[in-house]
């Protein structure tokens, strides 16, 4: 269990870092960055995204599922403002990364677990 968190946590890392490197208005100072931007983002997203999805499920529900790309962008940008190194450049950009997040991790995590 350990492993599969640590693992998890690295290739979010990764995908930070990758989409670092695609999307012009995120700034990522290298991958130590991103693995505190990493495990940043998971405690922010454990907390404040927690009450977000609580407080904006009528529209999570009404956009059948959509919306939770909105509350993955503002924590992401929420995560940005305290780490060190990470940085966001808008809304825009975090709602694109968000995306992005979403689809790279699935992604590594098939090609890891497969």
């Amino acid at each position: 269990m350990l492993l599969h968190l640590i693992v998890n946590w690295f290739l979010t890392a990764l995908a930070i870092w990758l989409i670092a490197r695609i999307l012009p208005r995120i700034e990522v100072r290298d991958f130590s960055a991103a693995l505190i931007a990493a495990a940043i983002l998971a405690v922010v997203d454990a907390i404040f995204g927690t009450f977000l999805r609580i407080i904006g499920w009528p529209l999570i529900f009404l956009t059948l599922g959509l919306f939770t790309w909105v509350i993955k962008a503002i924590v992401l940008m929420v995560a940005s403002m305290i780490t060190p190194g990470f940085r966001v450049g808008g809304f825009l950009p975090a709602l694109i990364a968000s995306l992005l997040l979403t689809i790279l991790t699935y992604i590594l995590r098939r090609v890891v677990y497969a």
